[in-house]
């Protein structure tokens, strides 16, 4: 049943509502993520935006298809998308949509499997719920609530609770970067980190919650439609999200700029 919610309900969102939206969600992230892989095999059509970064028509495609979904479902919450420039100049936004169509555009482009689509829900500046589709390995993650995070793969169900699938005495973690700086490194043998794996999209924040990495640390870096589905899906599986200075995260900043990042499946990580 597809729910739409009116600006007086959105005051009293519970987690019916959110699970109606989110599973009305499911379906559209799946076509477009089957799209954002056609499209790629007809070859792609590629330019750089002002900051230097890659964008292709998929990206624009995918942002098409799940912008309008969810306007459909929930036309009273603004949308933010890595490509558009709507309500991007605004300072005030409490409850909205961050949207990332293609994160890790790079691997995208360039035929590997990390990309992912993204959109997270922010209610009174918290990641509240939020989907993350990795066309390529086919599997689709969700979240819609506490205790609520769940991976659709092989048309198989499964509930995500952070539990660690990594070697005891181990701690596996996901890195942006083969090369480490001294700050992370140093933050890395404070958690007893053994071993660290390449990993760009937000793909990273989905195998920790299902358990498959211990954790991830990342320095002041990149935008709030990078993380917010992500953070949503972790969080709610039980993992811990925070900055070094241990404060949480909060969206609708300044230029939608993500703070440094500590992320762990559990306070216990070995």
């Amino acid at each position: 049943m597809q729910i739409i919610l009116s600006s007086r309900e959105l005051k009293i969102m519970d987690e019916t509502k959110l699970k109606n939206i989110i599973e009305n969600l499911i379906d559209t992230f799946l076509i477009a993520g089957d799209l954002s892989i056609k499209l790629r095999n007809q070859g792609l059509k590629k330019e750089l935006k002002s900051d230097n970064t890659p964008v292709s028509n998929g990206d624009i495609e995918v942002n098409k298809i799940l912008t309008k979904k969810i306007l459909e479902l929930t036309p009273e919450i603004p949308i933010v998308s890595e490509e558009t420039s709507h309500n991007k100049s605004k300072n005030d936004l409490k409850d909205f949509w961050l949207i990332d169509p293609i994160d890790g555009t790079y691997d995208y482009i360039n035929d590997k499997e990390e990309f992912t689509l993204n959109a997270g829900l922010i209610l009174n500046r918290k990641a509240v719920a939020g989907l993350i589709n990795v066309p390529a390995k086919k599997r689709m993650f969700y979240s819609y609530g506490k205790d609520k995070s769940f991976e659709l793969s092989n048309n198989k169900k499964t509930k995500l609770d952070c539990k660690k699938l990594t070697p005891l005495n181990s701690v596996k973690v996901v890195s942006y970067s083969n090369t480490l700086k001294p700050e992370i490194e140093m933050i890395h043998k404070k958690i007893g980190v053994t071993e660290y794996v390449k990993m760009k999209s937000s793909l990273k924040f989905c195998v920790i919650a299902t358990g498959e990495f211990d954790g991830y640390v990342a320095e002041p870096r990149a935008c709030e439609w990078d993380i917010a589905a992500g953070h949503a899906i972790l969080e709610n599986a039980g993992g811990i999200i925070r900055d070094f200075d241990g404060n949480e995260i909060i969206y609708g900043k300044k230029d939608f700029k993500n703070p440094s990042l500590i992320i762990k499946r559990s306070d216990k990580l070995k």
